[in-house]
């Protein structure tokens, strides 16, 4: 497989940041994926009760003229949910790059065999980010088992995206499904960026119930951005519009969450709130065409 190309953002209306990326299969009965995934649909009211494959989700940004960063998680440890292989997903996407760009997942606890990994996946593949998603690995962002990790991605110039804030993975299932809430607070990632002051880092979601500890990191280190997947905008807390309006204006990145949240419905809400006209093509399209470097 040759490098990943880029899609042409000339052509393009928006970007979103923020998509997922199932198996073609679309689940795993042996291993209780399908219910997790059905209690996901429920959670956020989706109309796709089986995630859509990575051609569906092409299809879809195609009709829509957006282009959409997509990647798997890799949780295998925390989850004992097999992870959709990196090299697997870059193969079916390839045949998708005028409206994808693919990123990877890479669960820190694999040390050194996830160093080596990341680093192929950069110089060999051309991977422009890995998703990170604490709650789901077990793991605070600062730890320094994860830094051999994070080195290899800084030095490869990609983009370290963090899922921040509280889940709807395994709410409402007993236990929330063993997940940590306290492993996603945003500030944890304030000791990577000021250990990696290169390292380009996406906070994904408001970051609730931390959205002031996501707005405090993200204006004091220049490295980190926020993306506003996850919830419809009407959700927006009032200090997070206003943040979005001034001083974080060329930091803030649309993202839908794709498929639990779709960007029709992100796209329609955005337009209700009270976002000043100059900022919203920044939100849209130029603040990721600048951070992706395309």
């Amino acid at each position: 497989m040759p490098k990943l190309k880029l899609p042409d953002i000339e052509k393009v209306i928006a970007i979103d940041i923020h998509t997922h990326a199932e198996e073609p299969c679309g689940c795993h009965p042996d291993d209780g994926y399908d219910d997790f995934q059905a209690q996901m649909a429920e959670y956020f009211k989706s109309p796709n009760k089986h995630p859509p494959t990575v051609p569906e989700t092409a299809a879809y940004y195609r009709s829509k003229n957006i282009a959409a960063v997509i990647f798997p998680v890799d949780a295998e440890r925390e989850t004992g949910f097999r992870r959709y292989n990196n090299y697997e997903m870059l193969e079916v996407a390839s045949d998708h790059l005028d409206v994808l760009i693919p990123f990877v997942s890479i669960d820190p606890h694999k040390g050194k065999l996830g160093a080596r990994e990341a680093r192929k996946l950069i110089e060999e593949y051309g991977v422009r980010g890995f998703k990170f998603h604490p709650t789901m690995q077990g793991f605070y962002a600062n730890d320094r088992m994860a830094y051999p990790l994070y080195e290899e991605i800084n030095n490869g110039g990609a983009i370290a995206l963090f899922h921040t804030g509280q889940t709807g993975v395994g709410s409402g299932m007993p236990g929330g499904m063993g997940m940590r809430l306290k492993y996603s607070n945003p500030m944890y990632m304030d000791d990577v960026a000021a250990d990696f002051p290169d390292l380009k880092i996406i906070l994904a979601h408001p970051s609730f119930p931390w959205q002031e500890e996501a707005l405090s990191v993200a204006t004091h280190k220049p490295n980190v951005y926020i993306d506003l997947s996850g919830w419809s905008p009407k959700y927006f807390p009032p200090i997070l519009v206003r943040y979005i309006n001034s001083i974080l204006q060329d930091k803030m990145l649309f993202g839908s969450d794709w498929p639990v949240i779709t960007p029709d419905r992100w796209l329609s809400d955005f337009a209700k709130i009270d976002i000043r006209e100059e900022i919203r093509p920044k939100v849209l399209k130029a603040n990721a065409r600048k951070l992706l470097g395309i």
